[in-house]
């Protein structure tokens, strides 16, 4: 496979890799519904196409280039993880599942800030997404549509993992197996994070 198909296929198999987005989105869903949890994917999409966005223009390559802030962004993002999987662990949603609509704004907003903090999203875009290009055509449309392909790939698997971890709400019926189920993806999600730091 070649063009298109090569780089939807490539995409996919990196979204179905378990990381921060899928443990994260999962507790969302699971913790508070999905309504919820697709606001979630929301920030996520934003989040990665204005990465994209950035890499297109040559930001992400700078940032690659410089270990400082990469190094900077690397801990940003994985202190931010682990602050979202304490926040899960203790169950701090109920506050604002008080207030209609503000569930659903504070999930976006984290998982905006999640996917900015996310400096292998800079790096996938730098190092992956131009092998896919033709160098005898202009790049910077065929970036913006690549990054384009790559948040709908994205966003199809996140929207998945929400619609699938949205039954358990239905499920979990019972607050003390809720809570369960909570803190097992919150402690999931801090492997992530704790993961991503030892790997890079």
């Amino acid at each position: 496979m070649t063009g298109w198909g090569a780089y939807l296929l490539t995409a996919l198999l990196i979204e179905l890799t378990p990381g921060p987005n899928m443990a994260w989105l999962a507790i969302v869903a699971a913790g508070e519904g999905s309504r919820v949890g697709l606001a979630a994917v929301a920030g996520v999409a934003l989040g990665l196409g204005a990465v994209g966005l950035a890499a297109a223009l040559g930001l992400a390559a700078i940032v690659a280039a410089s270990p400082t802030l990469y190094q900077l962004l690397r801990w940003g993002g994985a202190a931010y993880l682990l602050w979202l999987a304490w926040d899960g662990w203790r169950g701090s949603r109920e506050e604002a599942s008080l207030v209609p609509g503000r569930a659903g704004l504070r999930a976006f907003r984290r998982g905006l800030v999640t996917n900015l903090l996310n400096p292998k999203a800079g790096i996938f875009y730098v190092a992956v997404l131009p092998t896919f290009l033709d160098p005898s055509i202009s790049v910077l449309p065929q970036t913006l549509a690549h990054t384009f392909g790559y948040v709908a790939v994205a966003t199809t698997v996140h929207a998945a993992i929400v619609a699938l971890a949205g039954q358990a709400k239905r499920i979990l019926t019972d607050a003390r197996q809720e809570r369960r189920l909570r803190r097992v993806l919150s402690a999931a999600l801090a492997g992530v994070a704790l993961w991503l730091l030892w790997r890079s």
